[in-house]
């Protein structure tokens, strides 16, 4: 595995800490509950407090965005997110979506409802955006990656394929007892498009939004 690529544990949901030119980009941020153990990680790592140079937002999800209003309020950090999930935090509409394991169905039935509940509250704690897009270089952060934009989980989901072929996929896979696509999907269509996009990309290991990073051979695309 990557020596560069560090794997924050945020309860279920992963984030990622990756050594970059002069600093630090942080893929993901977990729930906000989980602040307090993503800062101290952070500044652990040396990250903080002035060396995170970019935050990147693989899709928009409460479990990916938690943290990016309270990283951007107190270290004053730039967050890249696609645009087509930039607004669904703004509006707090959120597309229905198909989810395939009965259990993980309850599980995600419930968030919905919390998220309905915290709604309000959500639309006051918005972070100003940069806006990715696909094939966007983010050498300008000193990060030798590129922007993949990967919808099928949500509309704005993106990936980031970084030089040494290893590739940060959000909820596009997952990994809990095996590698495996996304278990809830906005858009079926789009999401086997997104999969013929990335089978044609040189990829070694994927970092997927939750469970283990596996090899691009573990899983049939």
């Amino acid at each position: 595995m990557e020596e560069d690529i560090k794997i924050i544990n945020l309860g279920f949901v992963n984030a990622f800490l990756v050594r970059i030119s002069e600093g630090f980009a942080l893929i993901d941020t977990g729930l906000s509950k989980d602040w307090e153990t993503l800062e101290n990680r952070l500044i652990s790592e040396g990250a903080l407090p002035d060396k995170l140079k970019i935050v990147i937002l693989t899709h928009g999800d409460r479990d990916h965005i938690g943290n990016a209003k309270t990283l951007q309020d107190k270290y004053g950090v730039k967050i890249g997110i696609h645009k087509e999930d930039y607004e669904v935090i703004k509006t707090g509409v959120h597309p229905k979506r198909k989810v395939r394991p009965l259990g993980f169905r309850i599980m995600f039935v419930f968030f919905n409802l919390i998220r309905k509940i915290k709604k309000s509250k959500d639309n006051k704690n918005l972070f100003n955006p940069l806006f990715l897009s696909d094939g966007e270089s983010l050498e300008e952060f000193g990060y030798d990656a590129k922007v993949i934009h990967i919808p099928g989980h949500t509309k704005g989901s993106i990936g980031i394929l970084i030089k040494n072929k290893d590739f940060f996929a959000g909820d596009t896979f997952v990994n809990r007892k095996r590698p495996e696509t996304a278990q809830i999907i906005e858009n079926n269509e789009e999401l086997k498009n997104s999969i013929e996009k990335i089978k044609k990309l040189d990829i070694n290991i994927i970092y997927p939004g939750h469970g283990k990073p596996f090899f691009r051979s573990d899983i049939k695309l």
